[in-house]
This record gives structure tokens, C-alpha cells and sequence, in this order.
């Protein structure tokens, strides 16, 4: 069973992530505290991740910056409620590096969407 982690500020999201990943037989756990995420990745071991990248405290660019220096081979699914061309910025970073496979998606989205970019993960 694949593992997902979710890396949301906002709740009902992250929630919305988990059921419709775990309807695909994703082991989830969500997280809502980009603090936490560095000790719940090395711990959880996820298969993909799917991370906010405009959050307070640490923004998702902090946290590709720290999956890229650790090496990360989980799949990254880049999702934003705000100007997509800074997920766009995260991605490119991830693909320059060549550490991860890195995709994007905005806020807000169909469930079938979002369902496709899990069902890739999987691939």
C-alpha cells in the first residue's frame, strides 16, 4: 500500500487530500504544521507527498529545498489556492535538481484531477 503524506495549513483540505487518496488504498497521514513535517517524512517514509507551498512559518519552498538535500525519491504533488507560477517555481526547482518527480495542481480542484495525479504516483 502506497504511503501519502499530506502537508496542508489548512485542515478541511488536507482532510479532503485523505479521503479521496485513501478511496485509492493510500496509506495517509495529513500534517498541518510545516514545523512538523521534516520529523513526520523521516518518520512516516512516504511514497509521495503532497505539500501546500504557501503556508505560515516555512513555505513549501523550504520544504523542497530540505526533500532535495536529503535525496528525496518520493513522488511531489505541488498544490496552491494562490498564484500558480509560484508552484510552478517549486516545480522547476525540483526538476533542476533531478531528485524527485515534481507535478503541480491549484486550489481548487475536482476530485477527478486529483485523483489522476494520485493514480500517477502508483505508475
Amino acid at each position: 500500500m502506497p504511503r501519502l503524506l499530506v502537508m496542508d495549513d489548512e485542515p478541511d483540505f488536507g482532510d479532503f487530500v485523505r479521503r479521496v487518496a485513501e478511496s485509492l488504498d493510500f496509506s495517509v497521514l495529513v500534517i498541518s504544521d510545516p514545523r512538523k513535517f521534516e520529523e513526520t517524512y523521516l518518520e512516516f517514509e512516504p511514497d509521495m507527498i503532497v505539500l501546500d507551498i504557501v503556508m505560515p512559518e516555512r513555505d513549501g519552498i523550504e520544504i523542497i529545498d530540505w526533500l532535495i538535500k536529503r535525496r528525496n525519491q518520493a513522488r511531489v504533488l505541488i498544490v496552491t489556492g494562490y498564484n500558480p507560477a509560484y508552484a510552478r517555481s517549486a516545480e522547476l526547482l525540483g526538476k533542476s535538481r533531478g531528485i524527485f518527480e515534481v507535478s503541480t495542481l491549484s486550489k481548487p480542484m475536482h476530485v477527478a484531477d486529483l485523483k489522476s495525479a494520485l493514480k500517477s504516483a502508483e505508475a
